[in-house]
């Protein structure tokens, strides 16, 4: 391939550019669906949200409701109260639980309320996992961050089985913060050594994007699979 074009080679080309490089990207970027940007800079890891992208599950406070009768009414003290306490890890979920679960009828152990719970949020889009699992083998670094207390975050790293799916996976239990706190972000940026404008994130919550684009980091809503794959075609 003749890589000298003059600009008159351009013109007729109806390119308008003074060189070959310039040409280059130009025509490059006609081949980026519309809609999508140009991106130049290099991204070496992508993060993904948990409940919203990964995971599909209705709300467990709902189908708590519906299979055992217990009305969000009841729970929702819990889930905006201490539970908040737990998302950060300043308290423990299974020690916090107990006393509610007796006043919610709850009439057998932390233990397996907690299995209920997380079994019933058991449904990964497996569709995406697979996307990702391309994107490792492309060399790109792929990680979770989820608001999620320690219990849960194990879960979803063992019996999910993300802990081998993801190179980490980092939970707001065990960060001690967690989205949109810069304080997340700025966790997983140093325990990685990676700089802000080499990450790409994905969640399903405008404050959390917002939070992570005024950080500094590349940030996309989460809508559904097809946009996600349309969206990935300028970062790779």
């Amino acid at each position: 391939m003749n890589n000298n074009l003059n600009e008159d080679d351009c013109q007729t080309m109806g390119l308008f550019y003074r060189d070959w490089l310039t040409c280059g990207e130009f025509a490059r970027s006609r081949f980026i669906s519309p809609g999508l940007r140009y991106n130049s800079t290099m991204v070496k890891a992508v993060i993904f949200d948990a409940d919203g992208v990964l995971i599909n599950a209705e709300r467990f406070s709902l189908q708590l409701e519906r299979e055992h009768g217990i009305s969000t009414e009841k729970t929702s003290s819990f889930f905006q109260g201490i539970f908040q306490d737990c998302l950060i890890g300043q308290a423990d979920l299974k020690e916090v639980i107990a006393k509610h679960l007796s006043e919610w009828g709850w009439d057998k152990s932390v233990d397996e309320f907690l299995n209920y719970w997380f079994k019933s949020e058991h449904k990964v889009d497996e569709e995406l996992v697979e996307y990702i699992k391309n994107l490792k083998e492309k060399g790109l670094k792929v990680f979770v961050a989820t608001n999620n207390e320690r219990h849960r975050t194990e879960y979803i790293i063992n019996e999910m089985g993300f802990g081998q799916i993801f190179d980490k996976v980092y939970g707001s239990g065990h960060i001690g913060c967690k989205k949109p706190d810069h304080q997340f972000f700025q966790h997983i940026v140093d325990d990685q050594n990676l700089n802000n404008d080499e990450i790409l994130f994905w969640d399903d919550t405008e404050e959390n994007i917002k939070a992570a684009k005024k950080f500094g980091i590349k940030a996309e809503l989460y809508i559904n699979l097809s946009d996600f794959k349309e969206k990935m075609v300028s970062y790779l």
